[in-house]
């Protein structure tokens, strides 16, 4: 039941967004599994209109911040302010109290308004003056940042970055999608409207339903295995991609691959993981987490093309010694 229901937001969404499917099941998955999303591309590829769509879809509160070099944290998470009728103060929340922030472009604000958001993120609440106030559930962040005109901007510490569940790269559409955005934007008169689908209570029960479905030993095994490559590559035969890797990824990558790859397996109308859910969405949630040397950007090698050779070497009916 719940499936269908996805099935139905993705078509309502493509109402509107053309060949960005694979983003917009990744921001699904980020939903269904609480956790938050950042998003790499080029600018004009509807990053922004993708998102604002899904939450219409989802029929949750949504708020797009552009972030700024002269963005202050009180911007974000709100403030006190004097009230001189009563002679008091008073919260004035920000816009962080929705379900769904785009935070776009957030590579362009200082690092103090950077903390205050992933504080939002990793605790889920804001202190505003003496007062603490949890934020609503669902609460998503869909964080966008330009990986060109770099001038000016305050790029994201790799100990911030990991607290995103996946970095998702967008890719320049096919020529027949780019043909259709074309044919829809150059027409003034072109409007699409989208119904909500998914309640707050249905995103709930699909996290439960997410959570219900099995991954076998064996697989969990293999998800350690990844895992440990990046950090250990001598000790799977990674002899050249060693001379690459600064550090391997953290504790949160084993966890968000689990969970992501349930995500998948659900959204695929089943109950249990394959070893090729773990395949599909190991790209996202590795390769912000890998951290690369300088050598790495001398000889062009990226983490993407590092993953690629993760998935090809590392065996996945390795059995694990537990220490």
């Amino acid at each position: 039941m719940h499936q269908e229901k996805i099935a139905e937001v993705i078509q309502e969404v493509k109402k509107v967004v053309v060949g960005q499917d694979k983003m917009v099941n990744r921001l699904l998955i980020g939903l269904f599994t609480n956790g938050h999303i950042l998003l790499e591309g080029v600018p004009g590829l509807a990053k922004t209109l993708t998102v604002n769509t899904l939450a219409k879809v989802l029929h949750l509160d949504f708020n797009r911040i552009q972030f700024t070099p002269d963005l202050l944290p009180s911007d974000l998470i709100g403030t006190m302010i004097y009230n001189q009728q009563n002679g008091s103060f008073e919260v004035k929340k920000g816009p962080i109290f929705a379900n769904v922030i785009l935070a776009d472009e957030v590579n362009r604000s200082p690092a103090k308004v950077q903390s205050a958001l992933l504080e939002a993120m990793q605790e889920k609440q804001v202190t505003i003056g003496e007062t603490t106030f949890t934020l609503d559930r669902p609460f998503l962040v869909l964080a966008t940042q330009n990986p060109v005109d770099q001038e000016g901007t305050y790029p994201l510490p790799e100990a911030q970055v990991d607290r995103f569940m996946m970095k998702v790269n967008i890719d320049y559409p096919s020529k027949s999608d780019e043909m259709e955005v074309m044919r829809r934007m150059s027409n003034m008169q072109y409007t699409t409207e989208v119904r909500p689908i998914l309640s707050k209570q249905d995103i709930f029960d699909i996290r439960n339903e997410i959570n219900a479905v099995n991954i076998a030993e064996p697989l969990e095994n293999y998800i350690i295995e990844l895992v440990f490559a990046t950090r250990f590559p001598l000790q799977y035969g990674l002899k050249d991609e060693a001379k690459y890797i600064m550090f391997g990824v953290s504790p949160r990558a084993s966890i968000n691959l689990n969970l992501a790859a349930k995500a998948v397996a659900f959204m695929d109308q089943r109950d249990y993981v394959l070893p090729e859910d773990i395949k599909e969405i190991a790209e996202d949630v590795l390769n912000h987490r890998i951290l690369l040397n300088y050598e790495a950007e001398a000889d062009n090698v990226s983490t993407r093309t590092l993953i690629k050779t993760l998935l090809e070497k590392v065996p996945i009916n390795k059995s694990v010694t537990l220490k």
